[in-house]
């Protein structure tokens, strides 16, 4: 006594997404009434029914179910062989269980969803997107990726060209796009392309969007279909110019003035600036009185005379004026004073008014044109007129309306305290300090 089970169909063909149904004859072969519990075993299990999961039997009878095979269109339910049980179990003698099989075959069907990101991107040379795939399908698949445009603007570069994925796998891969030429002025230009998506040798099919949905499906016994899947992901770069139109504009602008400058303008301005010079100068001349007949400018040419530092002497006509002639009257006059000392040590030189003069100083120029540190004092008989430190300046000027008047017998003194040398324009440090001093007037007769 047993108890026996039969599938309708030795193999069973199934594709994901469709249902396929076969019988299952159970028989009780017992002297007892017995109760049969049907429960599929396996790897179709999750998506396998028994209708009714459960029948009872009088001894000597016979039951046909009806089992129910769903598989979803989903990469988790691989495409290949599996076997299929159906557990019979006896609820008074569980010994006598049993489990008839059968093989199920499950198609593969291929499903790619791609997208390009961004779809849009804008630059002057160069541009970047990533291309992302998943395998959507049940079998191993070999995706491509293929950049194409309508033109020959733009040059492409895939990284990688093509991935390998299992079921439910997705991928990126990088895509470069790059221009052949640089656009200078201008508007900027939109550049459409696509990448084409497929399985590896796959044939061309119809137009997809960047984040449509492309399916082939195998609905031929076990057979995989014969149109290869593939989709387009549209993309666009925008290429700018290296500079925009109003600088175009702005340059053509400043061209025009700079030409109205030289040809028109600049030729009126120098004319103008002559003629100013010209009536400044005649204006001066006719202010100066002529020198009296017979009489000749007195003193020396400017400078140190001697060469020595602290010696000073006034010269003739430095001044800017004609030299006056006569008891009383000046001319204008000018020394300078050269002082000169060591690193650390101090040195002081003079100008000494000659006798039967008042010298009336309007102008001083000091010449540090060494760069050197320390500390410059300067008077006018007792009188101190400034004191500068050395490092502030090169070239120091000072100027009065109203002179500033000399004794005769009494100096104008320059003291130098020199705490560092400085550097002249030959690059080499200096051994010493180095300052020169120029006072500028007019040298008056007294008035005996």
């Amino acid at each position: 006594m047993t108890t026996s089970a039969e599938l309708g169909l030795p193999a069973l063909t199934v594709s994901p997404g469709g249902v396929v149904t076969t019988t299952l004859t159970v028989r009780n072969e017992t002297d007892i009434v017995e109760a049969y519990a049907l429960e599929v075993v396996g790897a179709c299990a999750p998506w396998t029914t028994v209708e009714p999961a459960r029948v009872s039997l009088y001894p000597g009878t016979s039951e046909t179910v009806t089992v129910r095979l769903a598989p979803p269109r989903s990469p988790d339910v691989r495409a290949g062989e599996f076997p299929l049980g159906i557990r019979v179990l006896p609820a008074e003698r569980p010994e006598l269980v049993t489990v008839p099989e059968t093989t199920v075959t499950v198609t593969p069907f291929h499903e790619l969803r791609a997208a390009l990101a961004p779809r849009r991107r804008r630059g002057w040379l160069r541009a970047r997107y990533r291309a992302s795939v998943r395998n959507l399908g049940n079998a191993v698949t070999t995706v491509t990726f293929t950049p194409g445009q309508a033109g020959e603007e733009l040059r492409f570069r895939v990284t990688p060209d093509r991935v390998r994925l299992e079921p439910g796998e997705s991928a990126e891969a990088g895509v470069r796009v790059r221009t052949r030429r640089l656009i200078w002025f201008g508007k900027p230009v939109t550049r459409a392309f696509e990448i084409a998506v497929g399985r590896a040798a796959a044939a061309p099919a119809g137009e997809a969007t960047a984040t449509a949905t492309a399916t082939a499906t195998a609905d031929e016994q076990g057979g995989l279909s014969s149109a290869d899947l593939q989709q387009s992901l549209n993309g666009e770069f925008v290429q700018l110019s290296i500079f925009p139109r109003w600088l175009l504009v702005l340059l053509a602008a400043l061209i025009a003035l700079l030409l109205a400058w030289f040809a028109l303008v600049r030729p009126t301005v120098q004319s103008s600036a002559k003629q100013a010079a010209q009536q400044a100068v005649d204006q001066k001349a006719s202010a100066w009185p002529s020198p009296p007949a017979g009489t000749a400018p007195t003193g020396s040419a400017g400078g140190n005379t001697g060469g020595k530092p602290g010696s000073g002497q006034p010269s003739g006509g430095t001044g800017g004026g004609p030299a006056a002639a006569g008891g009383g009257a000046g001319q204008q006059s000018s020394a300078t004073i050269d002082v000169q000392t060591a690193g650390g040590a101090a040195a002081v030189g003079s100008y000494q008014v000659p006798k039967g003069k008042v010298f009336g100083i309007t102008d001083i120029v000091v010449a540090n044109f060494q760069g050197d540190q320390g500390l410059i004092t300067i008077k006018f008989g007792d009188q101190t007129i400034t004191t500068i430190a050395l490092e502030t300046f090169r070239n120091q000027d000072y100027h009065w309306v109203t002179p500033i008047e000399v004794s005769e017998d009494q100096t104008v003194t320059a003291s130098v305290t020199c705490q560092q040398p400085g550097t002249p324009a030959s690059g080499k440090q200096a051994s010493g300090c180095h300052e020169l001093l120029n006072v500028s007037g007019e040298l008056i007769d007294t008035k005996g």
